[in-house]
């Protein structure tokens, strides 16, 4: 199996998270991806006037050429690259899943299976 590219810096990347699940760990990230369009810039939030990024905006927009695409349809494009160790057998592995969050117990949540024992493990989206 390939090894996984880690992001650089977090200005790749659209989510990250690194996190302790149930005696098991979890990092996962998603890269930021080209623009469709011009295939020059990433894709991103807008910013403001004072280049601070529009957290709660709900679309992305490539920074070169303008193009904006809706935060659900190009957030579910992308894909979630994960590194963990099983909280259930203590496998330690890797995997890609699309970046689709699903509601479970009323929770924003990544799911994916351990690949050794394929019990789930969910990522759970941190709530204020």
């Amino acid at each position: 199996m390939s090894k996984l590219r880690k992001p650089e810096s977090m200005e790749e990347c659209v989510y990250f998270t690194r996190r302790s699940i149930d005696g098991g760990e979890v990092t996962a990230w998603v890269f930021r991806q080209i623009c469709p369009k011009c295939k020059k810039g990433l894709m991103g939030k807008p910013k403001d006037e004072d280049g601070n990024v529009k957290i709660r905006a709900k679309e992305y927009v490539c920074p070169k050429c303008g193009y904006s695409v809706e935060k659900k349809e190009y957030e579910e494009s992308l894909i979630a690259n994960i590194e963990y160790t099983c909280p259930h057998c203590k496998f330690k592995g890797e995997i890609q899943v699309p970046f689709k969050r699903k509601k479970i117990a009323g929770v924003d949540t990544l799911r994916f299976q351990c690949q050794k024992c394929g019990k789930n493990i969910d990522i759970t989206r941190k709530l204020k």
